[in-house]
């Protein structure tokens, strides 16, 4: 089937791990003409492809239509934009991706954090917006090689949008769905995925932070001190109180699961505390920076929250400036 013959076009931006495995998804579709947008490896991705070696799915080439170094080359519009970058500055690219957006134009938001959603509202308010929590354990060990384990699940749902036909989102979301069924990944929809977001970013705001300030693994943290537990006991409190505040209903009982998940596991650092590591911007503000501003306009007391975020903010102002 030819690009023009393809029912469904999808754009990604960020091809990086993450975006290199649901590009993997993605293509997997006759339907879909996928094309993205790669930066930091466009030229390798451009000449060569993008390729995967998954423990799940065995060693493909991906299926990519067209390949973009930037949004401004862009001359029409998407039924779908899945965003997989970096939300470490969230406000500045829903405006680069406008040349790519239509009146029928979908945004799906893979990342960490919450609040992720706000600016592409803020600027788009009358698309469709998909919103995505991924556990998928993927690296891009060189440019245009996505290494994949066999972690791999994601939760996906709307972010509601009061001006657009609700059957129409719905059908919108089941579209995406069924996109996602035929490229054989793990998935399931959610009524309400802002409990999934703020679950992770619990999970986040705590293993993220603590492994890039510390840099020891999750087992050396706990095992450290009496005190490291209690404190990472506390700050995942916060976060659920918080969460709470926000009409989102956590149970502390999440503090428990979660600390019980990761003693379970080896000692294990963060995709925040690798950022670090090679010198590149952190999530801090939909990790932890958003959290702590609802927390204000609650006027909440979270001190434990409060100092991680403000030693974690430190940090990235460091490495900004390399």
């Amino acid at each position: 089937m030819s690009t023009s013959e393809k029912e469904i076009k999808v754009l990604l931006f960020g091809l990086g791990a993450i975006g290199g495995f649901y590009a993997f998804v993605l293509g997997r579709n006759d339907n879909v003409s996928l094309s993205v947008v790669a930066r930091s490896n466009y030229q390798q991705v451009k000449e060569l492809g993008l390729r995967i070696e998954s423990e799940n799915h065995g060693n493909h080439k991906v299926n990519i239509d067209e390949v973009y170094k930037s949004p401004e080359e862009i001359t029409s519009s998407f039924d779908y934009i899945v965003c997989t970058h970096k939300a470490v500055n969230p406000s500045r690219v829903p405006p680069l991706l406008e040349n790519a957006v239509g009146d029928k134009t979908t945004f799906v938001i893979i990342q960490n954090g919450v609040g992720n959603e706000e600016p592409f509202r803020k600027i788009y308010p009358n698309n469709t917006i998909i919103s995505c929590v991924t556990w998928a354990g993927a690296t891009q060990t060189s440019p245009g090689l996505i290494r994949h384990t066999k972690s791999e699940d994601m939760q996906m749902g709307l972010f509601p949008n009061t001006s657009i036909d609700k059957t129409l989102e719905q059908r919108r979301l089941d579209t995406f769905a069924n996109v996602l069924t035929t490229g054989n990944t793990i998935f399931q929809v959610e009524s309400d995925i802002q409990i999934k977001r703020w679950e992770k970013v619990t999970w986040n705001a705590a293993w993220n932070s603590i492994t890039t300030l510390t840099d020891v693994n999750t087992q050396d943290w706990l095992k450290s001190t009496p005190e490291a537990m209690a404190i990472t006991k506390r700050l995942m409190h916060e976060v659920i109180d918080v969460a709470n505040r926000c009409n989102v209903p956590l149970k502390h009982e999440l503090t428990d699961q979660l600390v019980d998940k990761i003693l379970a596991m080896p000692g294990i650092f963060s995709s925040m505390h690798t950022d670090m590591k090679e010198g590149r911007p952190l999530e801090v503000d939909v990790i932890l920076g958003y959290p702590v501003r609802m927390a204000r306009e609650h006027g909440m007391d979270t001190p434990v929250l409060d100092t991680i975020y403000a030693l974690t903010a430190a940090v990235n102002g460091r490495l900004n400036k390399l």
